[in-house]
């Protein structure tokens, strides 16, 4: 019997919480036979739907970790850690998931994880050893996963992250926009002078796009397989027996694209001075498998072009929000992406970085 899991996530309005205690009771007797809750922690202050549960049982204490996803994107962690990874021989490099609960009426599904502990990646004050770990493992998957047969199933799952997710998050940035006025929507002068501003942006983006496509069709290199959201919360490095090993966690973004995508994410998460030596760390990784990376400048254009798609995708929401449901509420946020991209600067500085201790 394991105490205290009649009450777990009492009060958060969780749904699918009965089917996660029933797993977790199945799971947890399986570990440590008997035991207790000893308590909950969130783990994401805008959307508590991630948890840190600590345990008691067998003499010790324990810990597992708990995601509630949409179905879909379940399904895509699932497959990842089951059958991508694997596949290229990467199967221990990714979340360990011990167990899924679907709710009765398939609104979400609570995933248990092994608990990785506090060995996040720390961009602000980079260590050059557990980034080198961090970075060959995402040159791994790369490379590994590059033109692989699997990729058609990857696209079905997780989706396009090439110029396809550029072109259409401009198109749709753009239908959405236009859409916000009257007699949906009634529009002060501020409010109509910043939604002009952002079309008349998006126009930019759509005129350039043949451009942004030969450049990533002559320099983005093979497709391979994305995580699609590498911030250093979803990159563990932890010391073991044989040395540092890295972990990928949440590929919640999963998807299939060129690898400049995941770069461009990855860097961005490091200050300036840090990016030229974590990209020759990258560098020398993918050279063992013959891959040539092209020149700064290059590199710099198709990161501007990731960059530039995910500032449409988050102009769609906000914009497609205000238009069903009345108001203004959503112009703060379309505020903010436009201050994006006013402050968009090339990810990596051309002239020469300063580099850290060779790892």
């Amino acid at each position: 019997m394991i105490q205290g899991l009649d009450t777990l996530l009492e009060g958060t309005s969780q749904p699918g919480v009965s089917e996660l205690r029933l797993l977790l009771e199945e799971l947890l007797r399986e570990l440590e036979g008997t035991g207790r809750v000893l308590d909950e922690q969130p783990l994401q202050s805008r959307r508590a739907r991630v948890y840190r549960l600590r345990f008691a049982g067998a003499g010790k204490q324990f810990s597992l970790v708990v995601k509630r996803l949409e179905p879909g994107i379940a399904q895509r962690n699932e497959l990842v850690t089951k059958r991508w990874l694997p596949s290229v021989g990467l199967g221990g490099s990714g979340p360990s998931l011990l167990g899924a609960a679907a709710e009765r009426s398939g609104q979400c599904v609570w995933h248990v994880y092994e608990d990785l502990g506090d060995w996040a990646l720390d961009a602000d004050a980079p260590d050059p050893m557990r980034v080198k770990a961090a970075v060959e493992l995402i040159a791994q998957v790369h490379t590994r996963f590059a033109e692989h047969p699997l990729l058609p199933e990857c696209r079905l799952y997780g989706g396009d992250r090439g110029i396809h997710f550029f072109s259409s998050n401009v198109r749709d940035a753009m239908r959405c926009l236009e859409a916000v006025g009257p007699p949906v929507v009634e529009l002060s002068s501020d409010h109509r002078a910043l939604r002009d501003r952002l079309l008349a942006r998006l126009q930019k983006l759509r005129d350039g796009q043949p451009a942004r496509a030969q450049a990533l069709a002559e320099l983005g290199g093979p497709e391979t397989l994305l995580h699609g959201d590498l911030w250093m919360t979803n990159i563990f490095v932890l010391p073991g027996a044989n040395g540092l090993r890295a972990r990928l966690i949440d590929w919640d973004h999963a998807a299939v694209g060129p690898a400049s995508y995941d770069l461009s994410t990855f860097l961005l998460r490091f200050p300036p001075e840090h990016r030229r030596w974590t990209l020759d760390l990258y560098r020398a990784a993918v050279l063992k498998t013959g891959w040539r990376l092209p020149g700064l400048k290059e590199l710099n254009l198709l990161f501007e072009t990731a960059e530039l798609a995910r500032f449409a995708n988050r102009l769609i929401w906000p914009a497609m929000a205000t238009t069903r449901e009345g108001g203004d509420w959503g112009f703060p946020e379309l505020a903010e992406v436009e201050q994006w991209f006013e402050d968009l600067k090339p990810v990596l500085c051309l002239e020469d970085g300063a580099a850290p201790a060779t790892p």
